[in-house]
């Protein structure tokens, strides 16, 4: 299947966005340290505000309303409402800048990025996933297709480099077994997690399936879940305390 829009709408009223995705300590230790002594942040794209560090000044941009009343309700500094393609501020406003597991939704990758680059001093962070590295989880065998969307959608990492351009470094992060941010990777040794349809709503990749394919994707891993052919090719992973897959940082130094 072939994805026109990568952007998903977080303005369905069943989605607990922010109650699904939320800060997880050890992934944010990587982020704050990539921040350096940025006392201005700007957050893009910054929908509940998952990762955003507390002891900085943040300026929030997020389009969607849905996620920025969840913002409100979880205690966070509200958000302006603008898009990655068109920042309301001047030029080097910012000692930094971050991005969140946000850039596939962007419509205008490149544009999105130079204003990125535009506004921002010293610093761009951005957290994405690795499109090549998505097979090194299980779940590519029992969500094949769930996975073909997600390597469609999320960029390339040298397209990002070549976008921002200048020094960068590409960080991978372990994922602890108990994360508490609910992304796909978060749960590879609590695969029981993948039946409930609160846990894959908050997984904007499902909802660009057909109708009918996450239904059978989640009676097979259920099936064999209760066979336990699940645990005897997988089971390792229920007691391995980190996982490294496709999870990156990217950290630029713009001077």
């Amino acid at each position: 299947m072939q994805i026109k829009d990568p952007a998903f709408n977080y303005d369905q009223p069943e989605i607990n966005y922010s109650g699904q995705r939320k800060t997880d300590p050890r992934i944010a230790e990587y982020v704050y340290k990539a921040l350096g002594n940025s006392k201005t942040v700007l957050n893009v794209g910054a929908g509940a505000g998952s990762y955003e560090p507390e002891d900085r000044y943040v300026i929030a941009v997020e389009p969607s309303p849905t996620m920025r009343a969840q913002r409100l309700s979880n205690n966070k500094i509200p958000a302006i409402n603008a898009t990655a393609d068109s920042l309301p501020f001047s030029d080097k406003s910012f000692d930094a800048s971050m991005a969140m597991v946000t850039v596939h939704h962007w419509p205008d990758l490149e544009k999105g990025l130079l204003e990125l680059k535009r506004v921002t001093r010293n610093k761009i962070v951005i957290m994405t996933f690795d499109p090549d590295a998505l097979n090194d989880f299980w779940n590519a065998n029992y969500f094949p297709e769930l996975i073909e969307v997600e390597r469609q959608r999320y960029p390339k990492l040298e397209r990002i480099i070549k976008a921002i351009g200048g020094k960068s470094e590409i960080i991978k992060i372990p994922i602890p077994l108990d994360c508490v941010d609910g992304f796909q990777e978060a749960f590879y040794g609590r695969p029981e997690a993948f039946l409930e349809k609160s846990v894959r709503i908050a997984q904007s990749a499902w909802g660009f399936l057909p109708p009918g394919l996450e239904e059978k994707y989640t009676n097979a891993l259920a099936h064999d879940l209760k066979s336990g052919e699940w645990d005897r090719n997988y089971g390792h992973f229920r007691t391995q305390a980190t996982f490294t897959c496709a999870l990156r940082l990217i950290v630029f130094s713009i001077n």
